[in-house]
């Protein structure tokens, strides 16, 4: 069954994932490049806090957490040790050194994680791709390095006065031996090569074609040397393999008798796949897959990246999964997947693009391992972290947290948006706060103030503890929202504990004619079909078993 882990990945990888496991790894580490370089190699004494990891935050600090990371890196010894410490006397103690130190640990157990024929790409900017080669030369080795893929993410539209103007990422991709899993990629030709390649139509056909020739560039082949048709030469081909393409039609002579064969476009795989990928575009804001999450990836880059080094049934890692592009590919790609992120907000983003794209049933073939299944859980997570409490709990009724900063809610957790109307209805939407420790009827009477303020039909209070009769009382009192086509009735303000959203239940609503649309939803996702040439990039299919040596 596929997995989906909350939390660090380290201890994650650590506890979970076992020796030789997985097939392929993909991972987007987050990293905070546009900020001053300056402040990025600002020097820093080790004495910070550890700072909380935040969805949306991709930032590396060098605090006593990194430190002390770094201490047990360099204590450990071997190549990944002389490697840290080289880092450390050129670049000193910043958020570089950081970066580096919290990705060392991680790459040895994602090293140890891979199978001999597996391959790890990993996705990063040129702000720092330079010294993660270094360090994955270190883990991985030099000699099961394989390419440095560069992503045209973007045409710049600004200007930069002091540089060029940045517009790419870096893939790089290592094995885990000599020989890896390997399925080369293709591409569809472009307009001009067509019209100079293939400018041919087969009239009854209506198939297009190239004309190639039949001589043989070695002219040492005497096997090869006879005469056709009266034109001696030596060809590529014997005389009975020359006769079956003049039988099938294959063959165009020229007016001095010269054969030439005929090449259908529909038979020819296309380009191969270079280092430099210029033909997938980056997610803009009109693109149908985009979720809103700020480090999203095109699913057609992940695509690529996975039909090429793995086959049906393959187990795919990404121990960053943000989003889940990388799931969501390896499932319509019919692999098996292990997804890890550190937040709830990333998890519960997860499983709601899942059953967009492929339906409820979807939740049959994977586990969520980490989250809170019991009261104590909850009571657990609350204690160490009250914002992933929060988070944890919108997950489980479909809401999305408020963009508020910390402290300045207004009263408002989360939201949940509906329409109940049909097309061209208004939306409604449900106000919801979530409370951890202890409440009483106050809390209900603020909601219910903030849902007259923020003209929400339903407000939901979730709370750790049991409401009270009072807070019940009050809670009835707010009345009902009744749907415009819907014989039903909702109560205005509900409470809903964290024992019962556990149980199953969940938030009165016009579920049965409305939709949630609190999130962007994920396209449906159509089963994988065989590969036609285009002018569109393609690759070709991936074939089951197809394990060869790789050859620089």
């Amino acid at each position: 069954m596929n997995q989906l882990y909350y939390g660090d990945n380290l201890e994650v990888l650590r506890r979970y994932i076992k020796d030789e496991s997985v097939d392929l790894i993909y991972l987007d580490p987050p990293f905070k490049s546009n900020q001053d370089y300056n402040v990025l190699f600002a020097e820093k004494d080790g004495t910070g806090a550890a700072a909380q990891f935040k969805a949306f935050e991709d930032t590396w600090e060098w605090n006593q957490l990194s430190a002390a990371m770094y201490e047990e890196i360099v204590e450990r010894g071997g190549r990944v040790s002389d490697v840290m410490q080289a880092f450390r006397r050129f670049l000193g103690t910043n958020d570089m050194l950081a970066y580096l130190t919290m990705m060392a640990p991680r790459l040895v157990e994602l090293h140890r994680a891979l199978k001999p024929t597996g391959s790890i790409y990993l996705h990063c900017d040129p702000t720092a791709s330079h010294y993660l080669k270094t360090l994955m030369d270190a883990v991985f080795h030099p000699q099961f390095f394989k390419d440095e893929i560069i992503w045209k993410r973007a045409d710049p539209k600004g200007h930069a006065y002091t540089r060029f103007p940045s517009a790419h990422d870096v893939l790089l991709f290592y094995g885990r031996s000599e020989v890896s899993t390997w399925n080369p990629p293709y591409r569809g030709y472009d307009e001009a090569y067509l019209k100079s390649h293939y400018s041919n139509v087969e009239e009854k056909t209506g198939r297009r074609y190239t004309l190639s020739d039949c001589t043989n560039p070695n002219h040492n082949r005497p096997n090869l040397t006879y005469e056709w048709r009266g034109v001696t030469k030596v060809w590529r081909w014997t005389r009975d393999r020359m006769q079956r393409a003049h039988n099938e039609g294959r063959l165009v002579y020229t007016k001095s008798g010269a054969p030439r064969y005929k090449r259908y476009l529909d038979e020819m795989k296309g380009t191969l796949v270079t280092t430099v990928w210029d033909d997938i575009p980056f997610i803009n804001s009109q693109a149908q897959e985009r979720l809103g999450y700020p480090t999203q990836k095109p699913e057609a880059l992940l695509e690529r990246v996975i039909k090429s080094s793995s086959n049906e049934g393959d187990t795919v890692l990404d121990p960053f999964c943000g989003c889940g592009t990388t799931i969501a590919v390896a499932q319509r790609l019919n692999r098996k997947w292990i997804g890890i992120d550190i937040t709830h907000l990333a998890i519960g983003l997860i499983k709601s693009r899942l059953r967009d794209a492929f339906g409820e049933a979807v939740k049959e073939t994977y586990k969520v391992i980490g989250e809170p299944v019991a009261v104590e859980d909850a009571q657990e997570l609350a204690k160490e972290d009250p914002y992933q409490f929060q988070w944890w709990s919108l997950g489980l009724v479909g809401a999305r947290r408020t963009e508020q900063k910390k402290g300045s809610d207004q009263g408002i957790d989360g939201r949940l948006y509906f329409h109940d109307e049909g097309e061209g209805g208004s939306t409604k939407q449900i106000i919801i706060s979530v409370k951890s420790g202890h409440v009483n009827v106050t809390h209900v009477r603020d909601l219910r103030g903030v849902i007259e303020r923020e003209k929400a039909e339903i407000g939901v209070l979730i709370t750790l503890e049991d409401a009270t009769k009072p807070m019940r009382t009050e809670a009835a009192a707010a009345g009902f929202y009744k749907p415009l086509y819907d014989e039903n009735k909702y109560s205005r303000l509900q409470i809903l504990t964290v024992a019962e959203l556990l149980e199953g239940k969940g938030i009165g609503y016009p579920h049965h004619i409305s939709r949630n649309v609190t999130f962007k939803r994920a396209p449906r996702a159509e089963a994988p079909q065989p590969e036609q040439l285009t002018l569109a990039p393609s690759a070709e299919p991936t074939k089951r078993g197809k394990r060869s040596k790789e050859r620089r």
